[in-house]
């Protein structure tokens, strides 16, 4: 069993033209037509069982209709699609969208502060998170540098440990090793938070192999998940540094699907 924990996708109407206009903010290539039927094709092509798809409000319009619809991809794909939903900060029913994921079935809430535009550790998010920490379900964070804008790192890994200590109910998920390219920061601040868990996505592209075995025990493989960043990682890709990365076997088991079925309390 292989969970990617870190998969994006899109309706159908708008993948394409949402790929390449994120494609040409990052200077990336794609590697799926970011559809939900094409993903999943994708992953049976590269050995993935499940997916767990993050879902990203950039305006506050736009929370309602993406939980609604993550909702319909778990009912459409059952066992294949789990999804976390998303709430925008700005919103002014965003406390109450945290009780609609909730009910919707969705399995966690995923947080993009460069895209979202705000910092990790600003204390208007607080009541935010002490409502997600009052739901039990875990929040995803990208954490670290991004292309979007790669002069400020929106949520560094001294402002997710600093949110660890102020909400030490709050299950967090510091995606890209707890910081994107921002490797050594996260493995002296997060790493040994037991409130924390990092995602291993990108970690083939920017993470060097004996940094990433370091991080990996250093943190705890209790506390850590498979993921990609799908579509812009191929997590045949990541799988494949992921098991050459000198883990044992009983690690690899608990990253590659234990961890996630549990924190994202998954039905296999």
């Amino acid at each position: 069993m292989i969970i990617d924990s870190h998969v994006h996708m899109f309706p159908d109407k708008i993948a394409k033209k949402t790929l390449d206009h994120l494609s040409q903010i990052a200077q990336s290539p794609y590697h799926t037509d970011g559809t939900a039927a094409g993903t999943v094709q994708t992953f049976d092509r590269w050995g993935i069982q499940a997916g767990i798809v993050m879902h990203i409000a950039t305006k506050p319009s736009q929370q309602t209709t993406i939980n609604n619809w993550a909702a319909s991809l778990q009912k459409e794909y059952p066992g294949r699609l789990f999804c976390c939903g998303t709430i925008h900060p700005k919103a002014e029913d965003a406390l109450e969208e945290i009780d609609r994921i909730r009910e919707r079935g969705l399995h966690g809430i995923k947080l993009h502060p460069d895209y979202q535009d705000f910092m990790v550790d600003d204390p208007q998010m607080f009541p935010i998170y002490e409502k997600i920490a009052d739901s039990g379900l875990p929040v995803v964070f990208h954490t670290g540098w991004d292309p979007l804008s790669p002069n400020c790192v929106h949520a560094s890994a001294k402002g997710i440990k600093k949110v660890a200590k102020l909400f030490p109910t709050l299950k967090i998920v510091a995606a890209h090793m707890g910081g994107m390219r921002r490797y050594d920061e996260s493995e002296e601040e997060l790493a040994g938070i037991d409130t924390v868990w990092f995602d291993t996505a990108m970690s083939f592209l920017y993470c060097q192999p004996e940094q990433f075995l370091r991080l990996c025990r250093k943190h705890g493989a209790d506390r850590i998940l498979f993921g990609s960043d799908c579509p812009w990682s191929r997590s045949c890709d990541e799988k494949e540094y992921l098991l050459h990365s000198g883990l044992s076997d009983e690690e690899l088991e608990k990253i590659l699907w234990k961890n996630a079925s549990e924190l994202f309390s998954l039905s296999l």
